[in-house]
């Protein structure tokens, strides 16, 4: 048989291997297929939505804060435009070099990775988190968007930042704003990392009014993630403002009575307990934290040993000294320990269980009574009516003034003080109660502890009446739709006093400081009757008093004045706090409340009332009609009270400061 050559067949192992190819073909077109399928109809929306995500995102618009304002509409914490460098760590191809070079280019300290991406879990995909706030407009902002091709991820973003333009001024007071805290996130849902919060003083206290609510911005982006066009906004709603009862003008004078101190200055209005100025130096500046504190400035606010963070005012503890004798004076009427013509005759010290209690006057004060005693302050008066009430009584009546207690101002970590009680005692130290030490407590020494607002709050209630008000410093909240909330005054109770136990120690308190020998006299206003009481508190246990001004400074004697004006219809309560003044609170805080209530009235009375007294030839210029420098001077005053910034005084009024501060220190009358 002949073989044609066209007429040959194929191998089956070919035949095979054609028709595995020809299944394995249709296999895959197959899976393409439902792959196709899949995404497009069973997962179409899921990718559509990534896809827009992508291409458009929201972002979040920070509410600006209400602003917080003196009584007159004076500006102490206000709001101004700030650039802050932000990163998408999403965008970012090397985060960590992205940041690096940032950092390099800004000469920042930079953030750790962990820290970005921590803040970046608590926010949504592609929202920005801030790295670096409040970058110079100039030297940053410009340059850096040259940049932007080389570090995708990072952004500029405009926003409002926290500024307090009195810098110092308040401080404690008005307290600071910071970036929340990751484990405040949990009660506070409506916060997210980044956003700025209340930390301390009234910015935290009022947090609820200040803050507004955030709105919203859906903007379209490129591939690099920047901005090309917004699509949609929702505006955000803007805190409401908080008007103070504080006085400016006021409050920068008081501190700068402290200036160069360290110590406390609150003044009240003793009837509705309004805050007219509460100061307490050293102070901070609260841009620091406003800004993003770094670890370096955070440590020295730390370390320093004069503690600016602490609140002397509210969270200092100090014997008060002869301002107890107030409280001691009033149980003694109360109870019927004394009358006001009992007599104790005092040669300078008491004997009691075999040791002298001393007078801080060693030649004594001879015979007595309770008008003399508070005028002279005599101890041995009030040891003697102390160890007859008791511990206890004396307890009683000091609570009733509101010691022992917060006085329940709207600030955190007030101080409750301390009033000792025979059962206090057995629980703190098991140990009894020795009379002896009753003495001590009489006179504001021993255990007792109190704040300078606690002080101003027990020469307020005996001023008004004996109606004990809570400490307030908000006046009323202002709505961007023009409402009006009022802060109504809050009376805490009444101490239960007799009026004739008010009027006798309001009288003796008048004598302190306007007759020759009372030991306030250096607080004594031209015009107007002022009333105080002068103290002066042990920083430890001596066998004997002496001054301490030539002490370590550490080991000096605390100043203390506390005092209400006029005495007939008090319209201010001042207490006075010089911490380690080294001499008594007639020669150095009887001074200054003396200086503060002058400032007051000169502005509350204007030009009629004849400012002079220790303080002198620059007073009486100032408000003479006759003076071709009245006007100048007035103006200059006002300009160092009110100017923005660090309270900087012209030479005229630091000479006027001076010259008080002087004739003050060298005085020895003790209280």
């Amino acid at each position: 048989m002949q073989l044609q050559l066209n007429d040959r067949e194929a191998p089956d192992d070919l035949r095979r291997r054609a028709a595995i190819a020809a299944g394995l073909v249709t296999l895959a077109f197959l899976g393409i297929v439902a792959r196709l399928f899949v995404l497009q109809v069973g997962q179409g929306e899921n990718w559509l939505t990534l896809s827009e995500s992508n291409r458009m995102r929201v972002s979040r618009i920070a509410p600006t804060r209400g602003v917080i304002l003196d009584r007159n509409g004076e500006a102490l914490v206000d709001n101004r435009s700030s650039f802050d460098v932000v990163v998408v760590p999403e965008d970012a191809k090397n985060l960590d070099d992205t940041i690096r070079q940032v950092s390099e280019f800004l000469g920042a300290e930079p953030p750790t990775r962990e820290q970005v991406i921590a803040a970046a879990r608590q926010r949504p995909p592609y929202e920005a988190t801030v790295i670096y706030r409040d970058v110079d407009f100039d030297k940053v902002v410009v340059p850096l968007e040259t940049h932007r091709l080389e570090w995708p991820g990072i952004g500029l973003e405009l926003g409002p930042l926290r500024t307090y333009p009195r810098h110092e001024i308040a401080s404690h007071l008005l307290g600071y704003v910071g970036e929340i805290a990751p484990g405040e996130l949990g009660s506070k849902p409506e916060y997210r990392m980044g956003d700025m919060i209340g930390k301390f003083g009234a910015e935290k206290a009022w947090e609820n009014t200040l803050r507004g609510s955030p709105g919203g911005r859906q903007v379209e982006v490129d591939a690099l993630g920047r901005r090309l066009r917004v699509l949609s906004e929702v505006p955000e709603t803007p805190g409401r403002n908080v008007v103070l009862t504080l006085d400016l003008r006021l409050q920068a004078f008081a501190e700068q009575m402290l200036e160069g101190r360290e110590g406390a200055i609150a003044v009240l209005d003793p009837n509705d307990g309004a805050i007219l100025a509460l100061a307490s130096r050293p102070a901070f500046d609260p841009n620091e934290f406003a800004r993003g504190i770094g670890p370096t400035a955070w440590k020295r606010l730390l370390d320093d040993k004069k503690k600016p963070l602490n609140n002397r005012a509210t969270q200092g503890l100090y014997p008060p000294g002869s301002t107890f004798k107030i409280v001691t004076a009033a149980a003694a009427l109360e109870t019927g320990t004394v009358t006001p013509f009992t007599r104790v005759f005092c040669p300078g010290h008491m004997r009691y269980a075999g040791r002298d209690y001393h007078c801080w006057n060693r030649r004594g004060h001879g015979s007595v009574d309770l008008h003399d005693a508070l005028v002279k302050s005599c101890d041995v008066y009030f040891y003697q009516v102390g160890l007859k009430m008791g511990v206890d009584t004396i307890a009683e009546y000091a609570h009733r003034f509101g010691l022992g207690e917060p006085t329940g101002i709207a600030l955190d970590h007030e101080k409750a003080g301390l009033i000792p009680t025979a059962d206090w005692k057995v629980k703190r130290f098991k140990e009894e109660w020795f009379a002896g030490e009753t003495l001590s407590v009489a006179i504001g020494q021993g255990y007792v502890l109190a704040t300078p607002l606690q002080m101003a709050n027990v020469v307020a209630t005996l001023a008004n009446g004996g109606t004990r008000w809570k400490p307030r410093y908000v006046d009323r909240i202002e709505g961007a739709d023009g409402s009006v909330e009022k802060a109504e005054p809050v009376a805490l109770g009444d101490a239960g006093l007799r009026k004739s136990t008010l009027l006798q120690i309001r009288d003796a308190l008048r004598d302190v400081v306007n007759l020759p020998g009372g030991t306030g006299k250096k607080a004594k206003l031209p015009t107007i009757e002022m009333g105080g009481k002068t103290g002066t508190s042990q920083v430890f246990r001596m066998t004997h008093q002496t001054k301490t001004a030539g002490m370590a400074r550490h080991l000096r004697d605390h100043a203390w004045f506390v005092a209400f004006a006029p005495v007939d219809e008090p319209e201010i309560a001042i207490a006075v706090l010089a911490e380690h003044a080294g001499t008594g609170g007639g020669a150095t805080a009887a001074p200054i409340a003396r200086d503060v209530a002058d400032f007051w009235f000169g502005m509350t009375r204007g030009r009629d009332y004849q400012q002079t007294g220790a303080g002198a030839p620059l007073r009486e210029a100032a408000l003479d009609p006759a003076s071709a420098d009245a006007e100048k001077h007035a103006a200059r005053m006002a300009a160092a009270a009110l100017r923005p910034g660090r309270v900087e005084m012209d030479d005229d009024v630091r000479r006027e400061v001076s010259h008080r501060r002087g004739g003050a220190a060298g005085a020895a009358s003790r209280g």
